[in-house]
């Protein structure tokens, strides 16, 4: 499952970031393997939405967290 398809409610892990020329940037931004993720906000049109990333809020677009493999902890 992608970060982007993730549900308010439900709380996930980082399982890997794909290969992108954005990955070093996600990854120095703490989406690591590991990681504790849940959607915390989403914009009225989708686009973008805020993360809580182990603690902090991580705003960003579909486009980058389409790149970001999670597997799905607890929700909905």
């Amino acid at each position: 499952m992608l970060l982007a398809e993730i549900k308010k409610g439900q709380q996930a892990e980082i399982t890997a970031v794909q290969a992108s020329d954005f990955r070093e940037k996600l990854l120095e931004m703490g989406c690591v393997p590991g990681a504790r993720v849940s959607l915390a906000l989403r914009a009225p049109l989708g686009d973008p939405c805020a993360y809580m990333i182990d603690g902090y809020c991580l705003s960003m677009r579909k486009k980058e967290a389409r790149l970001i493999e999670v597997k799905i902890i607890t929700g909905e």
